[in-house]
């Protein structure tokens, strides 16, 4: 089945295929041939999900990088404090 929902995402999921439809297997032919912009290529599909994959990884990085920024401010606004009572 092309063109489905992917759940928890606004984003149709253009790489599921229904292996037992003529029909669909016809499309993938035809898509890998050129003759279509309807469906994505094998090549195409492999790209998405390598690119879906470093997303999600960049997402994960930023977010740990994210909070090692916030704890090093608190500890920096700690540090400058205890020093000015002194």
């Amino acid at each position: 089945m092309v063109g489905r929902q992917c759940p928890g995402q606004g984003e149709p999921d253009l790489t599921a295929t229904d292996d037992d439809d003529p029909h669909a297997m016809l499309a993938q032919a035809d898509a890998e041939d050129g003759h279509s912009t309807d469906m994505l290529t094998a090549d195409e599909r492999e790209e998405l999900r390598r690119l879906r994959k470093e997303n999600r990884q960049l997402r994960t990085e930023r977010e740990i990088l994210s909070k090692a920024a916030a704890w090093f401010a608190q500890e920096t606004n700690a540090t400058s404090t205890n020093s000015s009572r002194s």
